[in-house]
């Protein structure tokens, strides 16, 4: 099926599940709330007690990451929203992931949310899951793998084309080097980021692993980005692939003496404000608040009324772009915890 039509098929499933989700969120909570008359011009919140519990297991700690903080935040307002139960966790050590969906499986959870950054590690843990009965929808990473594994669904983007498009911009923009920043060890979406940029763009793209620093250490990624520019003064342009190195890659710039065009994927207040700035050229929007939100919905359904959504293919949050032209739009939801 060609892209075209994959997107319409994730529009009309936005639109229909609009109806069903309802026109507030909820807030953020864990537990479900206790039912409440409706007043005069607003949509009642469904409070209903379903006794249904959630397990989500991420490869990173929401309360560490700004990204993955958005997701849990989605995934929490969808469980308020429907009475569900939410147990929130992750980590980037792909064994502790593991050990997060065997917790779920030995809790008998109702359904598992996981991202797939390391398929090869979870492989084990997801297959059981599905085999103890569990319906599991992966998100964000495992657009590839999900059907192998069982899963019911994926959630996100195609990292492959998100990068198509950043290449594109890029050559838009006149860069001639484009420097990719590698975050992580074995993610396998970060790689399918940088593919996508290397197929689209016309210039020479390198990629440059900081996984020893990361997120985890944001002034040891400034310190090895400034001196990979001063090393190369031939790179005129920097990808992040996540809102926090985007960051340090901006006052690495500034460190440098340089000028170079930065973009990243992902949003935060920080990339937003940087974007207004003109500090940063554009962002790559996967509307991950979503990547939270709609496996929740997508499961209750599944376990009240045997729903499916897809028809076989992954349900499309991204990507989107956002620069200077729109960013003042999105700023006031993103340092609300929803963009």
């Amino acid at each position: 099926m060609s892209r075209g039509k994959m997107l319409s098929l994730f529009l009309v499933t936005a639109v229909v599940l609009a109806g069903l989700i309802g026109a507030q969120c909820p807030s953020t909570t864990t537990e479900p709330t206790k039912s409440v008359a409706p007043t005069q011009g607003t949509v009642p919140t469904q409070v209903t007690q379903t006794k249904m519990v959630i397990g989500l297991a991420v490869h990173s700690n929401p309360a560490e990451d700004a990204f993955w903080g958005v997701v849990e935040k989605g995934a929490k307002d969808a469980a308020a929203t429907y009475g569900i139960t939410l147990k929130s966790g992750g980590s980037g050590d792909p064994v502790e992931q593991s050990q997060l969906i065997e917790n779920y499986i030995a809790d008998k959870v109702d359904g598992i949310i996981v991202s797939l950054a390391n398929p090869d590690a979870l492989t084990d843990a997801v297959k059981k899951a599905v085999a103890a009965g569990i319906p599991v929808i992966t998100v964000n990473s495992g657009v590839d793998v999900y059907k192998e594994l069982g899963a019911l669904n994926h959630v996100g983007q195609t990292e492959f084309v998100a990068g198509q498009g950043a290449g594109l911009k890029f050559n838009d923009a006149g860069a001639k080097k484009v420097l990719v920043v590698i975050h992580e060890e074995s993610n396998i979406g970060l790689e399918q980021r940088a593919d996508g940029l290397a197929d689209s763009f016309k210039g020479e793209m390198v990629r440059f692993n900081i996984a020893s620093t990361g997120v985890r250490d944001v002034a040891g990624t400034v310190a090895a980005i400034q001196n990979k520019l001063i090393a190369d003064k031939d790179i005129d342009g920097i990808l992040t692939l996540n809102p926090v190195i985007a960051m340090a890659a901006r006052d690495a710039i500034k460190a440098a003496g340089g000028s170079q065009k930065l973009a990243t994927f992902d949003l935060s207040p920080d990339v937003l404000a940087a974007l207004e700035a003109d500090e940063m050229l554009f962002a790559i929007d996967q509307q991950q608040y979503l990547q939270g939100y709609l496996p929740v919905v997508f499961l209750y359904l599944y376990k009240t009324n045997l729903n499916t959504v897809g028809g076989g293919l992954p349900v499309l949050t991204g990507p989107g772009f956002v620069d200077k032209s729109n960013a003042a739009a999105v700023k006031d939801l993103s340092a609300k915890g929803t963009r």
